[in-house]
């Protein structure tokens, strides 16, 4: 079983009370639905910077594209699913 520590938060109550509402739907506590706001929250954005720093080091790197190049790949792109025009 995984270790917990708890944690401390102040919201503003339009919030708590949809909380509360959603916990009743739920069937869950308040505490099951925070836990697991927060668990979503980390991973999204954990996922977001490791994005952004692959990026980054693309950059670093010199593997980049310049505007005119993405653009020219896309047309060429566009141009081969049009396939011939009539």
């Amino acid at each position: 079983m995984d270790a917990t520590s708890p944690i401390s938060a102040r919201i503003d109550a339009g919030v708590l009370n949809g909380l509360d509402q959603l916990a009743e739907r739920y069937d869950r506590s308040r505490s099951w639905l925070v836990a697991q706001a927060v668990r979503e929250y980390v991973e999204r954005e954990t996922e977001f910077l490791e994005f952004v720093k692959a990026g980054e080091d693309d950059i670093a790197a010199g593997r980049i594209y310049t505007q005119e190049e993405v653009e020219a790949w896309l047309e060429e792109r566009i141009a081969k699913r049009s396939g011939p025009s009539s």
